[in-house]
């Protein structure tokens, strides 16, 4: 689907779009494509037969092999929404799991990257870098490095770089380039001052984007907040945080640029390939029409790979050398220029009766998205507004959008209601539930869990939280055991298991659906826990895998996964939803086994990392 001079423009593969969208499109494009093909006489041509995906006709007699019918031809057809596709509850193969398709090349690494492709005549290209966020550059010595043989440097507009044959050379060139920078004296986080939680929370919430009309914000509200406070018997306010992460793919920004006559093919690593085309042509002031952008298989992204910096750099110098040019980014690179997922500070603020039943729900997030700013729970009345920010960081998509910090921050408060009230979690949010989906995975998961069943040792805690985001609904239970005792009364803490539940309408691949929960939850656990972007004074301080904190194999607790199939129901994306519960459920199971409530992510517990602070909630009766 990757490739802009063969396909049509699908978006990209961002949002949970491929299935609930793109999977429909295609089911539709098959069906179409299925009668078109039995229509036309067969010419076989010399192929080999293949076996038959459908059969001619309705007694499912004879045999047609696809590849000997069309021979070649281009067949074209117009496709509509009204085309009948058979329903889920008719899949007789899909529905069912399915092996991945190049497995063994993915396991034993004989699968190719786009920092694996190789062109006639290529050679290697590096960037020179800024010292620190916003740096401009004010002069550049390039003689050192354009003594070294086999050594172009290239300067076009504010990029400087160079090629070389081999990617060690070109690294050795770069390094050689003397610049001086004028760097920036902003005293906003980042760029000038300490990081500190606190200074980067309080920029945030005091300094809103500058937006056109509204664009950007997103607010809702439902019933009359005003009824919901005067029916309240008590009230909680508290603040949640989360901190800005880096994506760390398995496999940095990469690409390969080759030009013929005033046209150019870049091939690399993105998710969205004809956004790609249009970064490269206005970089390079040539039409749209004159870039072809091709995407292999790329080595994760997890929504970090939106734009095209490294295929415009890439292109440039091809243009310049006039030899194709493979740019591949260092992992400092990756984790210091790449963008981040936004860091958050949420303000909630909940009315509740004594009996437990919810009646005023307030939250307010900045800077980290409006996704899953409505709250599930049914309250007499409800608000909820989001307020871009100006990010100190370059900030962007990333699995689960701003739903993983908004149900972190719901789903701590839930929990902590709970406690205030002296409810079973459990409890407080099946009382407070309508929707059937929603009550259906929390049920399951619990049940699963043993929740409330298992006895109680030293150091355990359980914890809970459910939440819903692009048509899938998720929860999930958690435990932790936590020993020794450390700073605010915490010591390492091991996640011990996991059970999660999730439903997201038909299910086409069991197989693949169980593998992205896994991911999502092993994913989750470590910006539940561990990862954080560094930054103080304009600079990344943690830009390698040595300082950055991913999970690690010893991390990953005992993970059973509970798929509700729902074949009644259209399929959605389970790329994104499973991943929000985890942190909640995390910080609920700690404060269960500590009596510490830990608001801030990450959660940042374990022998080496450093200890969450613990903070506390207003609470007052109505």
């Amino acid at each position: 689907m990757g490739d802009t001079g063969r396909t049509p423009d699908d978006l990209g593969t961002f949002s949970s779009l491929s299935t609930r969208i793109v999977g429909a499109q295609l089911q539709r494009a098959a069906a179409v494509a299925r009668e078109l093909v039995l229509q036309l006489p067969g010419e076989g041509h010399g192929r080999a037969p293949r076996p038959a995906e459908t059969s001619a006709g309705p007694s499912g007699g004879a045999r047609a092999w696809f590849g000997s019918v069309v021979g070649g031809r281009q067949v074209i057809e117009t496709v509509t929404d009204t085309v009948a596709t058979t329903p889920a509850t008719g899949w007789t193969i899909a529905g069912r799991s399915a092996a991945r398709v190049g497995a063994r090349a993915l396991v034993t690494g004989a699968h190719r990257y786009p920092s694996d492709l190789v062109r006639p005549g290529m050679r290697h290209g590096k960037l020179l870098r800024a010292p620190t966020y916003g740096a401009t550059l004010l002069s550049v010595d390039t003689r050192e490095a354009e003594a070294l043989p086999d050594v172009s440097v290239i300067r076009s507009g504010d990029l400087v770089g160079v090629t070389a044959r081999d990617a060690s050379t070109a690294a050795r060139a770069v390094g050689a380039i003397k610049a001086t920078w004028r760097e920036t004296s902003d005293s906003s986080p980042g760029d000038g001052s300490s990081s500190s939680r606190d200074q980067l929370f309080t920029y945030l919430r005091n300094h809103p984007a500058e937006l056109s009309g509204r664009d950007g914000a997103v607010q809702h509200a439902v019933g009359s907040l005003e009824a919901g406070w005067k029916a309240a018997d008590q009230s909680l306010s508290a603040t949640y945080t989360a901190h800005y992460l880096a994506h760390a793919p398995m496999e940095p920004r990469a690409a390969v640029a080759e030009w013929s006559g005033d046209e150019v093919t870049v091939w690399t690593g993105t998710q969205r390939p004809f956004a790609v085309r249009a970064e490269v042509a206005e970089a390079l002031g040539v039409p749209e029409g004159r870039v072809r952008v091709i995407v292999p298989d790329t080595g994760s992204a997890f929504g970090g790979k939106h734009t095209g910096e490294v295929a415009v750099e890439a292109a440039v110098l091809a243009r310049a050398d006039g030899c194709p040019v493979k740019v591949v980014w260092s992992r400092a690179e990756e984790f210091t220029w790449a963008y981040f997922r936004p860091a958050a500070v949420i303000d909630i603020a909940s009315g509740v009766t004594d009996g437990g039943i919810l009646t005023a729900w307030e939250q307010r997030c900045f800077n980290a998205g409006g996704q899953a700013i409505r709250s599930p729970y049914r309250t007499a009345g409800q608000l909820g507004d989001y307020r871009p920010t100006r990010s100190p960081l370059r900030q962007g998509p990333y699995r689960g959008l701003g739903a993983t910090a908004n149900h972190f921050a719901r789903e701590t408060h839930i929990d902590e209601l709970a406690r205030a009230l002296r409810l079973d979690p459990l409890d407080l949010r099946r009382r407070n539930l309508d929707d059937p989906r929603l009550l259906a995975v929390l049920q399951a998961a619990a049940r699963a869990f043993g929740w409330g069943c298992a006895g109680r040792r030293g150091g355990q805690g359980f914890g809970l939280a459910c939440g819903t985001e692009k048509g899938g609904y998720v929860a999930t239970c958690a435990e932790v055991h936590v020993s020794g005792p450390g700073e605010a009364g915490i010591g390492s803490v091991k996640v011990v298991r996991v059970v999660e539940a999730f439903e997201c309408g038909a299910i086409v691949n069991p197989g693949l659906v169980r593998t992205q929960v896994e991911g999502a939850v092993i994913q989750g656990l470590g910006g539940a826990l561990f990862e954080k972007v560094d930054f103080s004074r304009g600079r990344m301080r943690n830009p390698d895998l040595t300082r950055y904190r991913v999970p690690r194999f010893a991390d990953i607790p005992e993970i059973e996964v509970l798929l509700l199939d729902r074949p009644d129901l259209p399929p959605a994306g389970a790329g994104e939803c499973p991943i929000v519960c985890i942190a909640p459920a995390l910080g609920n199971a700690i404060l269960d086994a500590t009596g510490v409530r830990l608001r801030s992510l990450p959660l940042a517990l374990g022998t080496d990392s450093e200890v969450g602070e613990c903070e506390s909630a207003d609470v007052a009766q109505a």
